[in-house]
């Protein structure tokens, strides 16, 4: 741990790699004080309450898979001038490319996946430093573009297929780790999955142009 770093940030940085290597459990205040390297109390300066300690980590989830999100969307939307006449991805396509990406991230960081949404644990009236938005609402930007592209979609009523889609996304995420889909499918992740995901996109979007 690099102890030049600002505190706050270090403390942040331990909790982060302890979800990911130990799940949320593993969470206590002491323990993640120790491993930075400094009194239990010492925290306390920065975060008031351990509830907004873990807000502080869980939104550095929120932060990493908006990143994953910008980097699919991006390149789903990328060309080079030489396949400039070939066929853009449609909104369909593009929305898949988020599922898969939203489900891909539960499944490799499954300890900071449930920390960001176990809001039991969270300060999440919570802005942060910088005046940043409450951590309920990290998740908004995510769904305003998936409705942007489900409006695009032909949805009659885009906000709620949106929602309902996001919905079945993420029990697709939850029910993969928890192993039941794998059970019933018979499938490895890879294609399990893509197939999971798909299924879902066609379910609520159904054969709407894109």
């Amino acid at each position: 741990m690099d102890q030049e770093r600002p505190l706050r940030e270090r403390l942040i940085d331990v909790g982060a790699e302890l979800v990911t290597s130990e799940g949320t459990g593993a969470l206590g205040l002491r323990e993640i004080a120790r491993r930075a390297g400094v009194s239990h109390g010492a925290p306390r300066r920065y975060f008031p309450t351990h509830h907004s300690l873990l807000s502080a980590i869980a939104r550095r989830g929120f932060a990493d898979l908006g990143e994953r999100i910008a980097a699919v969307t991006a390149e789903a939307g990328s060309g080079s001038d030489a396949d400039a006449d070939a066929e853009k991805p449609s909104a369909r396509e593009q929305v898949r490319a988020i599922g898969c990406a939203y489900v891909g991230y539960a499944l490799e960081q499954p300890g900071m996946f449930e920390l960001m949404f176990r809001h039991d644990l969270l300060d999440s009236t919570d802005r942060g430093p910088s005046d940043e938005p409450r951590l309920r609402e990290s998740t908004l930007p995510l769904f305003r573009l998936l409705l942007a592209l489900v409006s695009r979609c032909g949805a009659a009523e885009p906000s709620v297929t949106a929602a309902a889609l996001w919905a079945n996304l993420h029990g697709v995420a939850q029910l993969w780790r928890w192993g039941s889909l794998p059970l019933v499918l018979g499938e490895d992740r890879s294609a399990g999955v893509e197939r999971m995901v798909g299924a879902a996109v066609d379910a609520h979007l159904g054969g709407a142009p894109a």
